[in-house]
């Protein structure tokens, strides 16, 4: 991910952060594109408390967010346009685009002309985008704007993010399964964790940047969606540090850390665009060494293409490896 990507994403929610904001394939997880969808009139209420209505379910849908796009896939409905379908197939692999699927600009900023020129029924866009983009998009097509992110119940709103869009393309019986193995999941992994004697074992996850010899370390707090799929788990995060409220992410540096004490702590962090700062930035780092985690080989890139602000099936997919780990 650019830096410059992963500063947009955070800076709707929060000023106090600066940014945020082997691959893995499940393209079986995804249902078909078949669908009993009801073709009557449609009627959602966005985050925004605002009625969408459509004549019929949308089924040429453009996504803004990867998050939504996702959701889109994993629902049985190809978006025909996403922003910046390069950087998803690099950091979303859960569900993956088709190729005719068109390219609409960056997800900071897309391209309205491009939007409009696919002649979309909807487009979904995550919550936090600026008031003249929708005011531009709303008077050529319907706009669903979804929360995208809430540190108070990060799953809580992945769940009513995922109902709305599917209501919205007519797909509400594939939201209901989707969710429904998703909490067979989470029971399964629990379960799992607990017998292997690893229930209450910390973790912490991060990614991280650097800016000249700088590295930058983000923290996903307790709120965090990936966060919570592993308190879910019964795990414990052992990030205590200052985040925002929308994302539940914190910015530091690898000093902050050093209140990471737990000896059974393991650290996970994700750099599917190759930019390992983890591993190449702070290798000749004193402090970094002398971190427990680092010295016993408590330290692990996720697999490429797991995207942490993603949907059911992304989350499946940390919670997957969240398993491996505390199982072994």
């Amino acid at each position: 991910m650019t830096r410059t990507r992963v500063t947009a994403l955070v800076a709707a929610a929060t000023v106090l952060l600066l940014g945020a904001c082997g691959t893995t394939e499940n393209t079986s997880s995804a249902p078909p594109e078949t669908s009993s969808a009801p073709s009557g009139p449609v009627s959602v209420t966005d985050s925004r408390n605002k009625a969408i209505n459509l004549d019929a379910p949308a089924s040429k849908v453009v996504a803004l967010e990867w998050a939504e796009a996702e959701m889109l896939v994993s629902l049985g409905v190809m978006p025909v346009g996403v922003a910046d379908t390069k950087g998803y197939a690099t950091w979303v692999t859960a569900a993956p685009l088709d190729a005719g699927v068109k390219d609409v600009g960056t997800r900071a900023e897309p391209s309205v002309d491009s939007i409009v020129a696919l002649e979309p029924d909807l487009v979904v866009v995550g919550d936090g985008r600026a008031t003249a983009l929708l005011d531009q998009l709303e008077k050529y097509v319907p706009v669903l704007v979804t929360k995208g992110s809430d540190a108070t119940d990060n799953l809580g709103r992945l769940r009513s993010d995922l109902t709305m869009v599917a209501t919205a393309v007519g797909r509400t019986a594939e939201a209901e399964k989707l969710l429904a193995d998703f909490d067979t999941a989470i029971a399964d992994g629990k379960k799992k964790i607990a017998d292997a004697g690893a229930a209450g074992r910390s973790f912490a996850i991060a990614d991280g940047w650097k800016e000249g010899s700088s590295v930058t370390i983000r923290m996903f707090g307790q709120g965090a969606l990936i966060s919570q799929v592993g308190i879910q788990l019964g795990l414990k995060n052992a990030w205590t540090g200052e985040v925002d409220e929308v994302w539940g992410l914190g910015q530091t540096d690898v000093e902050g850390l050093t209140g990471l004490k737990d000896q059974d702590l393991h650290f996970f962090y994700n750099a599917s665009d190759g930019d390992d700062v983890f591993a190449d930035g702070l290798a000749g780092n004193a402090i970094w060494k002398s971190f427990s985690f680092v010295k016993e080989g408590k330290l692990h890139r996720m697999p490429n293409g797991i995207w942490t602000f993603g949907g059911p099936l992304s989350a499946k997919q940390y919670l997957d490896e969240l398993v491996k780990v505390y199982t072994v």
